[in-house]
């Protein structure tokens, strides 16, 4: 879905927010670059087929603990568990829990109560699945992964009529509000 989908989610942002994007460059980094910290916030597409070395891993740690957010789509079915694997090796103390539309998430712009509607594998039920530190629900979230579900195929396709119109912009909306809630948090 890159570079299309980020480029007009990136778009988007910054026509219904004050957040201040990139939109005719992306940023492309590894999870070692010391320039990873100049960054609040992270995308990963696909994490079902990461498969971060070492200093990776060591990297991807730091940059969650010293405040970074991590924000995994496009993936289904037993991909989850490479994600979750993966990720105990970066916070192996942190587990994923499971979130609803309560969460304040899916109300930190736009008030989205059934977040799970929006989904984009046809047999697959979409769930999101946040860490936070210490486990605890009420303390900050550190990652969320929209598990058997991608956000970024309907920012990709969004002026192509591919998907409709309406859950288009429901996609739109869960992004801003994930990029709303990391940077006010």
């Amino acid at each position: 879905d890159y570079p299309r989908g980020e480029r007009n989610f990136t778009k988007i942002i910054s026509e219904l927010t004050t957040v201040r994007t990139r939109t005719l460059e992306s940023v492309v980094m590894a999870l070692t670059d010391p320039d990873l910290f100049k960054y609040p916030l992270i995308y990963m597409a696909e994490p079902g087929f990461w498969r971060p070395n070492d200093a990776e891993v060591a990297g991807l740690s730091a940059y969650l603990r010293k405040g970074g957010f991590i924000l995994f789509d496009d993936f289904r079915g037993n991909h989850w568990f490479n994600l979750e694997g993966q990720m105990r090796r970066a916070l192996p103390e942190l587990r994923f829990i499971r979130i609803d539309g309560t969460h304040p998430i899916f109300d930190a712009f736009y008030r989205i109560p059934q977040p799970q509607e929006l989904a984009s594998y046809g047999e697959y039920a979409p769930s999101f699945w946040a860490i936070f530190e210490d486990n605890d629900p009420k303390k900050r979230m550190i990652a969320l992964a929209n598990r058997d579900n991608d956000l970024s195929e309907y920012w990709e396709f969004s002026g192509e009529g591919y998907f409709p119109v309406d859950l288009t912009n429901e996609a739109y909306k869960l992004g801003i509000n994930y990029i709303v809630y990391a940077l006010s948090r």
